[in-house]
């Protein structure tokens, strides 16, 4: 039995140097279970164009999670929901593409970026797209353009 107690031991510390900042699991255990909204609204003009034909299209996921390809009328919300992983490494991504004027790819969620500035808002991040880029919000009031076109 002793001999195992010396087996073991060794085996426990080499696990537990192989985490680069152990810390950093317990700093950020109470993320782990946080569930975050992503909301992408669009509020693009109506340049010659019905109201009621999608004139944007929006295209969001991750590398394990495809939410889906949507097309939007002016004011629909795009929205769904992530929580952050273990190494802090969730990232979703949204193509958008404003027919017959820009398209482009932005991070929608970005773990190291927005979990702390999107638990503001009751955990949600907020983006707007409009003529000249798209813009977040973590309040719903002060809007910063982080993608102009």
């Amino acid at each position: 039995m002793t001999n195992l107690k010396i087996i073991v031991f060794p085996m426990l510390l080499a696990a537990i140097s192989v985490l680069p900042y152990p810390w950093a699991l317990a700093a950020s255990k109470d993320t782990l279970f946080k569930n975050y909204h992503i909301h992408i609204t669009n509020d693009l003009p109506l340049f010659h164009s019905p109201p009621d034909k999608p004139q944007f299209y929006l295209h969001c996921k991750s590398g394990d999670r495809d939410i889906g390809d949507k097309a939007m009328l002016k004011g629909d919300d795009y929205t769904f929901d992530t929580k952050v992983n273990l190494i802090r490494s969730t990232l979703f991504f949204c193509n958008a593409r404003w027919v017959n004027y820009k398209e482009m790819t932005f991070d929608a969620f970005r773990a190291h970026r927005d979990e702390d500035r999107c638990e503001e808002y009751h955990n949600s991040c907020l983006w707007s797209v409009r003529s000249d880029g798209i813009y977040f919000s973590n309040n719903n009031v002060d809007w910063a353009n982080e993608y102009p076109w």
